[in-house]
């Protein structure tokens, strides 16, 4: 089971299920035994009846209506005890469908074959 495709492909298990939950609630939403019932139940049944090693099965469940949550579930909070006051302590930069290096030196090291950069592809 997991919640990250590309950490998951790139590990290539014999079979795996991937959830577009935040990380930490692969097994379902917090206090809704109904929803994770259904995806035990869903993995069970895939990790039962995947038969092509590597296959990742994507369940067809949704955190939100809209993907909006995708966009702060990675940003640490602020440390203030105020909740009233906590927001997030950094913005995200823009993000880029291709390799981003610190140096021309690492870029010409990079392997690009690198299975771990299973993200890049669409």
């Amino acid at each position: 089971m997991s919640s990250a495709r590309s950490i998951t492909a790139a590990a290539n298990p014999p079979r795996a299920v991937y959830l577009d939950y935040p990380l930490g609630h692969t097994s379902g939403k917090p206090h809704d035994a109904d929803n994770q019932i259904a995806i035990m139940q869903d993995t069970l049944h895939a990790f039962a009846t995947i038969d092509t090693p590597g296959t990742i099965i994507d369940l067809d469940y949704e955190w939100r209506a809209d993907d909006a949550w995708k966009d702060q579930v990675m940003r640490p909070q602020s440390e203030s005890k105020d909740k009233s006051e906590r927001g997030h302590a950094d913005d995200r930069v823009q993000r880029f469908d291709t390799p981003q290096y610190q140096s021309d030196e690492d870029a010409a090291g990079a392997d690009q074959d690198c299975p771990s950069c299973v993200f890049l592809e669409s």
